[in-house]
């Protein structure tokens, strides 16, 4: 089994290493909410979905302002209160990065789970 959502973030990752504007990536329903995500804060100019022979995938316009993203394994459970443990653990200073959280309301940040008082499990970080 493949874990898609490792893998579109590491090509992210890779692809703002080395100066990219564009990478490609496989779509999958969680990618493209991560995604909708880290376009809303900036992180990623936009995507478009496109289809290969076989598979679906995302064309991503990077913004070059990624310092840093990664998958978080394993997928912790956290209520509220452990939020600030874990942002403290994965994030270098208190308004500099973000955690990607899948909650009950679905997938949201550190910052709106906190204020919705809501818990989940953490799947990325990025700074």
């Amino acid at each position: 089994m493949v874990d898609r959502l490792a893998e579109a973030i590491n090509i992210i990752k890779n692809n703002e290493y080395i100066g990219r504007e564009e990478c490609v990536v496989y779509s999958t329903n969680l990618v493209k909410r991560v995604f909708d995500i880290l376009k809303e804060n900036g992180y990623i100019e936009g995507y478009e979905e496109f289809s290969d022979r076989y598979a679906k995938k995302l064309k991503v316009r990077l913004s070059k302002r990624i310092n840093n993203i990664g998958v978080i394994k394993p997928r912790y459970q956290i209520k509220n209160s452990q939020i600030i443990d874990f942002e403290q653990r994965y994030i270098p200073s208190k308004d500099f990065g973000m955690l990607i959280i899948s909650s009950p309301e679905g997938i949201t940040t550190n910052r709106s789970a906190r204020e919705k008082g809501t818990g989940g499990r953490l799947l990325a970080y990025i700074y």
